[in-house]
């Protein structure tokens, strides 16, 4: 089935939406929400009753900048994934609810949730 670009907007929209319809982040437990690009990654831990965001970290970062972690892959997603998490626990933050978006829990998206578990983070 041929989609065009308009029609591919809103199947993705669609997929986003029926993941993040039962996720809410609230200042006890934030949402860690994950975006991929075709050459980076990114994640946010977001209070949704503030619109705030509490911590974010991608591989466009300067620290990374140089380095193997610059740009999307399995290595970066377990460092962004373990950074992350010690971003939070800084700013006490121990819980947090997995917005996957639109991504299946495989691959780069599972690799950087499983970091984040081993580094401390609850979910």
């Amino acid at each position: 089935m041929l989609y065009t670009n308009k029609k591919l907007n809103l199947v993705r929209q669609r997929r986003v939406m029926r993941v993040r319809k039962k996720l809410r982040g609230d200042s006890e437990r934030p949402r860690l929400t994950v975006f991929k690009s075709n050459m980076h990654l990114f994640a946010q831990v977001i209070n949704d009753q503030t619109g705030e965001t509490l911590v974010s970290l991608g591989t466009m970062a300067k620290e990374f900048k140089g380095t193997e972690y610059a740009r999307k892959s399995k290595k970066s997603a377990q460092v962004i994934g373990e950074k992350i998490a010690k971003m939070a626990a800084d700013k006490n933050v121990n819980k947090v609810v997995f917005d996957r978006g639109r991504y299946k829990y495989h691959g780069i998206i599972a690799v950087l949730a499983d970091a984040a578990r081993q580094a401390g983070l609850q979910f």
